[in-house]
């Protein structure tokens, strides 16, 4: 059986106790990943990166797709970008690159990128290929070196890091189920820093998946917040910060964004009886309830004049 069968065929119960114990153990994460228990997103695949980097920034509206190949707007001038949550791979900077990003940076919650360069010199060849110029122009040596080429930084304490970075400085930010793993105290002041960095004319994409990380529906809503707030459920690896979608929403309206919402999924009808939820979920709307993921296009808000 496939892992990823045995995995489907876990209980969300037991997946919790597996990850408990597990995430205790003194294991690096490249083993983790290795084993698929732990990962950190799929964008160590040159052409899956390519394809989520591409969507993104169209429904951005940022890519002129008249150009051959596709390339940012406005990239004749400074166009800088910012992708939260990498994960296994920092491929999006060779890509930013490759579409004519003069800067980028990504922000993660740890340093869970891949130091293999061998992997970012075969994206660098699979650019080229696309008819793209090769972002790497020579073998680097180590990441930094990969970093350098494409004069992008790598920071890896979350939204500690966002305040490094200089005002007014990016053109387009992305993630890519990433926003519902923000610790759930910290998503005000990550609301109010992409406000602060986003150009005048910047945009964010954000897909945000709202279905728990256990099995695919709202187990993650069972629990109080005392208990899933704690440190032994929030360092565990199955954390979701629980922001549903109005809340969400709400928060980056209130930090000075106009926001669209091209994409809402739902479930049909709740995966789990209300009556099992804690009771801080009870009580809201089904509609809110029923979402289970949706993409969110983050403007600054016109000021009138």
């Amino acid at each position: 059986m496939a892992i990823a069968d045995v995995r489907k065929a876990v209980p969300w119960w037991l997946r919790i106790g597996a990850k408990l114990v597990l995430a205790r153990l003194p294991i690096p994460y490249g083993f983790w990943k290795r084993v698929r228990l732990f990962e950190h997103g799929d964008m160590n695949q040159p052409q899956r990166a390519m394809d989520i980097v591409l969507a993104h920034a169209r429904a951005a509206g940022v890519i002129d797709d008249s150009a051959r190949p596709p390339r940012f707007i406005r990239c004749a001038a400074s166009f800088g970008v910012l992708e939260l949550g990498p994960g296994d791979s920092l491929f999006s900077c060779l890509i930013s690159k490759a579409l004519g990003a003069s800067q980028s940076w990504l922000v993660d919650a740890g340093p869970f990128a891949t130091t293999d360069v061998a992997s970012y010199m075969a994206l660098s060849d699979f650019l080229q290929h696309k008819g793209y110029p090769g972002p790497l122009t020579s073998p680097p040596d180590n990441l930094a070196a990969v970093l350098t080429q494409c004069n992008s930084a790598y920071l890896t304490t979350g939204t500690q890091s966002l305040p490094s970075l200089p005002p007014a400085s990016i053109d387009f930010c992305f993630s890519n189920a990433v926003l519902e793993h923000v610790p759930k105290d910290e998503f005000p002041k990550l609301a109010d820093e992409l406000m602060r960095l986003m150009k005048p004319d910047g945009v964010c994409l954000h897909r945000v998946d709202l279905k728990d990380h256990l099995g695919g529906g709202l187990n993650n809503l069972r629990f109080s917040a005392a208990i899933w707030e704690g440190p032994i459920f929030r360092d565990s690896g199955f954390y979701t910060n629980r922001i549903r979608f109005r809340e969400m929403v709400r928060i980056f309206e209130q930090a000075g964004f106009a926001c669209a919402l091209p994409r809402i999924s739902r479930w049909d009808d709740l995966p789990l009886p209300r009556a099992r939820l804690d009771a801080s979920f009870r009580a809201l709307a089904q509609e809110d309830l029923l979402v289970n993921g949706f993409d969110i296009v983050l403007r600054r808000k016109k000021v009138s004049s």
